[in-house]
Formats: structure tokens, C-alpha cells, sequence
């Protein structure tokens, strides 16, 4: 019998169009905003749960094109809740124009809060995606829930891509709205100070013991098989990490050497976020004891294994 590779997810990248609204499941519609790119997919997932009463997840970008014609969509249908589930500017500024159209509550993830401070010279390149101005009328936490008619949302805390990110799990379709924590498309960006790999991981380990049979993830198509996928994410982060030991023990000390060793062939518009990964990895080696960098952990730091650093002090 073959052994399953846990370090080498299956992606799936026939994504979904734009500009539809869809019925992908009995009690859930999806219509994507229109503003796909290299780090989201076709565009921001939009859910719509149930029927007549109904939950709005995830409105979207600040775009009033989209946030009308998914009104048009639901015709004479009331939004009863407005849920976000992170607080990047993909996924909650048009919860704010669909409640000044609706009336409706924003409920959700709270305020948006990084995992630390930012450091000296980290502004305003590393805080350019969070949407501060989101203020929700009910913050949820884990195991919180809203419902309407035929339908129920359990909030269930998953941070590290946000340290506020929350998914939402729909008892009656066995399903979970994962938001950016697992995408069947691609991995999720970790991306220090908004997100921080211990709690990801963390979190992935908590989805692990959970058993829906399918995420509807906040970009690209949905997550069919997400016990394994997730047991693939989890060996996929424990492979970057080895690696980056191992370019860090054979002398690369910079981050852009790394990302060069270690990601080859890849799409030059996606190494600023493969250079937040390695980030992001390496302040939780830090944090771990298990790498040393010339400062707090940053951009541009000068990083060594712990027992480099040692060495070199001993001398």
C-alpha cells in the first residue's frame, strides 16, 4: 500500500468565475468578487447561507458594484447577518457598505489586532492589507453561534493568518467557511505582524480534529477532501521549516537568499509573499530558540542557527 506524502499538498486550480451568483450546495450561494489576482485566485468568495432570512459571509473589498449586484441577486431575500471572518481589505470593508444598504449586523471577528507591534521601519509595507476602520456590532468566539431559518454558523477561532481570524462551521451541511485559513487553490499566506506561524499552525492542528466534509474556503473552489488536505498543509510547514534550518546551517543569512535556495522557478510576482513566509517561519524559530537574528526578527535581518550564534560567541 502506497504511503500517503504529507509535505506535498494537491492544489486544485480550476477555479470559479467572477461575477455569478451560484448555488453550490442546498443552503449556500456564492457569488466572487471581481477582484482576482495572483494572491486571490478569482476574486474574495462572498458567501450567501440559507434562504429568505440569510447570512452575507465575507462581503468582500470596498466595491459597491459588487455589493449591488449581490443585493440584485437576492431579490426581495433579507440579509438578517452580516459574518467576516478576518479583517484583511479583501474580505471586510464591503460588510460596511452591505450593512448601510441592509441595516443588517456586522458580527464576526473582532478588530482588527496583529500578533505584535510593528518593529522600526515595518510601516506601512507590512500593514498595507489590514482593515482597520472594522468594527463589529457582536464579536464572536469559539463556539459562538448565529442562525436563521434552516441554518446554523458556529464561530471557530483559527488564528494565524489574522490573529483574529475566525471560520465558521454549518452543522446542517456538515461544511466549514475556512475564510484564508485553508484554500483548496493554494497555501495561505503567514505574514508577520498580522499573522504568526505558531498560531497557524496551531490552528491547523485544531481543524485536524474536526470532522466537516467540506470547506468553502474565501478564494478558489472548495475543499473536497480537507482532512487530508490539512494533514498536507501541516507536513508541508514542517518541510519549509527544515529547509530553512538547513539554508540557515549552510550559510544563508538573509532572507532573500533563502527564498532564492529554496523557492525555484518561482512566479516573480509571488516573492514578496514566499520572502513573508520564510518571515514568518524564521521569527518562530527565533521565538523557539531554535535561530538567532541581529535584533528583533525583521525583513532584513541577519539570522543563524542557534548554535551558530553560540559558536560564534564563544570565541
Amino acid at each position: 500500500m502506497a504511503v500517503e506524502d504529507e509535505s506535498k499538498p494537491t492544489f486544485d486550480r480550476s477555479l470559479p468565475e467572477s461575477g455569478r451568483m451560484e448555488h453550490v450546495a442546498p443552503l449556500i450561494r456564492r457569488r466572487i468578487a471581481p477582484n482576482g489576482g495572483p494572491y486571490t485566485a478569482t476574486g474574495t468568495c462572498t458567501y450567501v447561507v440559507g434562504h429568505e432570512r440569510v447570512a452575507v459571509i465575507d462581503p468582500g473589498p470596498d466595491d459597491p458594484a459588487h455589493i449591488e449586484a449581490l443585493l440584485t441577486d437576492l431579490g426581495t431575500e433579507q440579509v438578517a447577518v452580516i459574518v467576516v471572518t478576518h479583517t484583511h481589505r479583501d474580505h471586510s470593508p464591503g460588510a460596511r457598505l452591505l450593512a448601510a444598504r441592509t441595516g443588517a449586523p456586522i458580527v464576526g471577528c473582532g478588530p482588527h489586532r496583529a500578533a505584535r507591534a510593528l518593529t522600526e521601519g515595518e510601516a506601512p509595507m507590512l500593514d498595507a492589507s489590514s482593515d482597520r476602520a472594522h468594527a463589529p456590532e457582536r464579536v464572536m468566539v469559539d463556539g459562538d453561534t448565529v442562525s436563521g431559518p434552516g441554518w446554523t454558523l458556529v464561530a471557530v477561532e483559527t488564528p494565524g493568518h489574522t490573529m483574529n481570524h475566525l471560520a465558521f462551521a454549518l452543522p446542517e451541511a456538515e461544511a466549514l467557511f475556512s475564510g484564508d485559513h485553508v484554500m483548496a487553490w493554494n497555501t495561505t499566506i503567514v505574514a508577520p505582524p498580522d499573522g504568526e506561524m505558531r498560531a497557524y499552525m496551531a490552528s491547523l492542528e485544531k481543524l485536524r480534529g474536526r470532522g466537516e466534509t467540506i470547506y468553502w474556503p474565501g478564494h478558489g473552489g472548495p475543499v473536497r477532501e480537507p482532512a487530508r488536505l490539512v494533514r498536507c498543509l501541516i507536513g508541508h510547514r514542517r518541510q519549509r521549516e527544515a529547509a530553512i534550518r538547513a539554508r540557515l546551517a549552510a550559510g544563508d543569512a538573509r532572507i532573500p537568499e533563502v527564498v532564492a535556495a529554496i523557492y525555484q522557478g518561482l512566479d516573480p510576482r509571488l516573492r514578496g509573499a514566499a520572502a513573508l513566509s520564510v518571515f514568518a517561519h524564521l521569527e518562530d524559530l527565533v521565538g523557539r530558540g531554535l535561530a538567532t537574528c541581529d535584533g528583533p526578527p525583521r525583513l532584513d535581518g541577519i539570522y543563524l542557527t542557534a548554535s551558530a550564534r553560540l559558536a560564534t560567541s564563544s570565541r
